[in-house]
């Protein structure tokens, strides 16, 4: 009685020992995971933060070693005088209306009616032209620039927004075959049945096809934005009068003022200040749309 007891608990026994030395790995494998998590959320919000609070310090405060980690008393108006310094309004209204909110109405305008030509209509040659598209990803944009600029020039349109928002309206290769490959992951009988109710492709596009791919929308928008946002070698090429500067050439511009006698000290925590305004319309909108911004990389990175 007592071995057939002992035959029964045993088994019984190394398999709880067994659960236990999993769960003990998972729960280390975790702590290990996260930890590896926490420490590269910190090396990307260092600088951030460093930003943040450099734009804070007094002259006394700069150049100090060992740093100064938070300034004490905080000087919060480095942020109104590092404005006023010069004309960011001005700057601020050249990046969003002329250069950022065009850019983006043309990347996702041009690049969803190629994306679906590509993808959801068949014609003779569509996918050598595609391969063709597609290859044009190979060649740098430092080879291309000077006889872009040339055709520009040219053109008459040197020190104007056109040179930098006219080529968002015939669409990118590398959105085009991001949207593509989310395009064919929509059934075809839902564009079939709409034919069959008279409605025409463009119908079919705005109507049906766009409503079902916002997520990948999302991404085409918010990184049209943000590369126009951030852009500085565009305007640099391009834009030569001061006020037609966006925001990266104010920044530029600012950071020139080193050599002014009188400001030296004060030119750092001034542009860390503009720096840190400049970056968080980029911290804010990922921060609210990420959950869209992700899932769309995600279904057009694994679908099609």
């Amino acid at each position: 009685m007592t071995v057939q007891v002992s035959s029964t608990v045993t088994p019984r026994v190394a398999r709880r020992r067994r659960r236990t030395r999993l769960s003990a790995t998972g729960v280390l494998g975790e702590i290990a995971k996260h930890s590896l998590l926490v420490v590269l959320s910190a090396s990307f919000i260092l600088p951030l933060y460093w930003m943040a609070m450099s734009a804070l310090k007094n002259l006394d405060q700069v150049f100090v070693i060992p740093p100064v980690w938070f300034p004490i008393p905080p000087r919060w108006i480095n942020y109104v005088e590092a404005w006023q310094f010069d004309d960011f309004n001005l700057y601020t209204l050249n990046t969003v209306v002329r250069y950022a909110i065009p850019v983006t109405i043309g990347s996702v305008l041009s690049n969803v009616v190629v994306a679906y030509g590509f993808s959801r209509i068949y014609w003779r040659g569509r996918d050598v032209l595609f391969s063709i598209c597609l290859m044009t990803m190979m060649i740098p944009g430092q080879v291309t620039m000077v006889p872009v600029f040339i055709i520009f020039k040219h053109l008459g349109w040197v020190n104007s927004y056109r040179p930098l928002v006219v080529p968002a309206f015939f669409a990118n290769a590398y959105t085009i075959f991001m949207l593509r490959q989310f395009f064919r992951t929509i059934p075809r009988e839902l564009s079939e049945a709409a034919l069959i109710d008279g409605a025409g492709e463009f119908t079919i596009m705005w109507r049906i096809i766009m409503p079902l791919v916002k997520p990948a929308l999302a991404v085409v928008a918010l990184s049209a934005f943000m590369g126009a946002w951030n852009d500085y070698m565009g305007p640099l090429i391009y834009i030569n009068q001061t006020h037609l500067y966006p925001l990266a050439m104010g920044l530029a511009r600012l950071s020139a003022a080193l050599n002014q006698p009188g400001i030296k000290g004060m030119v750092y925590p001034y542009m860390m200040a503009v720096s840190t305004i400049v970056t968080l319309p980029s911290v804010f909108i990922f921060f609210f749309a990420q959950r869209t911004f992700i899932e769309g990389i995600v279904l057009t990175g694994i679908k099609g």
